[in-house]
C-alpha cells in the first residue's frame, strides 16, 4: 500500500449528503476483482449523461478538478452497500483524501486498508474547507498527516483526530498483508518450531 505522509493537491467540493457507494461505483461496475480501472467509472451516473457523454456540470469533469486528489463532501459519506470497490474507485482515479463531518463505518474502515485518509471534522471546519474548494485549482490544501493538521491556501489550518494505530499505518504504507509480514521472523521462528517438535505435521 502506498503511504500517506503529506498530501497536497486541488480538492473537489461535493456538497451532497448522504452519498453512497452505489453512486460512488454502481452496480454494473462491480463484475471485477481487480482494483485497477475503476476510477472512469467514479461516480458514473452523476459524470455522465444518459447517452454517455459527460455531464459538463459535474464538479469532476470541470477542468480545475479532474485531478483532484481531495474530496471535501457532505456527511454521512459511504454509505450503502459495503463494496470495497468504492475506495478502490476513488483510488484509481486519484483520490487519496476523503473530507466529511461522517463516514459511514464500513466505508471508513475500507478507506483505511486502501491507502485513503478519511478525516472527520466539525460543520464549522468544513464549510471552510468547502469554500476553499470551490476556489478551483488555485487553491489547494495540504493535508498533514503526521501532525495532524489540513492547512487551507490562505494560512488557515484545521486540526483533526484520528487513531493512532490507523495513523501508524498509513504513515508506513502498511494494509493488513503488511502488518502481517512486518511478523515475518516471529512467524519463520514458529514454523521452524514446530517442524522441530513435530515433524510428521
Amino acid at each position: 500500500m502506498e503511504k500517506f505522509t503529506t498530501l497536497t493537491g486541488v480538492a473537489a467540493p461535493l456538497p451532497i449528503v448522504n452519498i453512497d457507494t452505489d453512486m460512488i461505483i454502481p452496480k454494473q461496475f462491480l463484475k471485477t476483482i481487480k482494483r485497477t480501472g475503476l476510477g472512469t467509472a467514479l461516480f458514473h451516473e452523476m459524470r455522465t449523461k444518459e447517452d454517455g457523454s459527460e455531464n459538463p456540470d459535474f464538479v469532476l469533469n470541470q477542468s480545475a478538478y479532474r485531478n483532484a486528489q481531495i474530496l471535501v463532501a457532505g456527511d454521512n459519506f459511504g454509505c450503502g452497500s459495503s463494496r470495497e470497490h468504492a475506495p478502490w474507485a476513488l483510488l484509481d482515479f486519484g483520490v487519496r483524501c476523503v473530507i466529511s463531518t461522517s463516514f459511514a463505518d464500513i466505508f471508513y474502515n475500507n478507506c483505511f486498508k486502501n491507502g485513503i485518509l478519511p478525516i472527520v471534522v466539525s460543520q464549522e471546519d468544513l464549510d471552510k474547507l468547502m469554500d476553499d474548494a470551490r476556489r478551483g485549482a488555485n487553491a489547494t490544501l495540504t493535508v498533514d498527516l503526521e501532525a495532524q493538521e489540513i492547512r487551507g491556501p490562505d494560512g488557515g489550518v484545521v486540526t483533526f483526530d484520528i487513531d493512532p494505530f490507523r495513523k501508524h499505518c498509513l504513515i508506513n504504507g502498511l494494509d493488513d498483508i503488511g502488518l502481517t509480514m512486518e511478523k515475518a521472523p516471529s512467524i519463520d521462528a514458529f514454523e521452524s518450531k514446530v517442524d522441530g517438535d513435530r515433524p510428521w505435521v
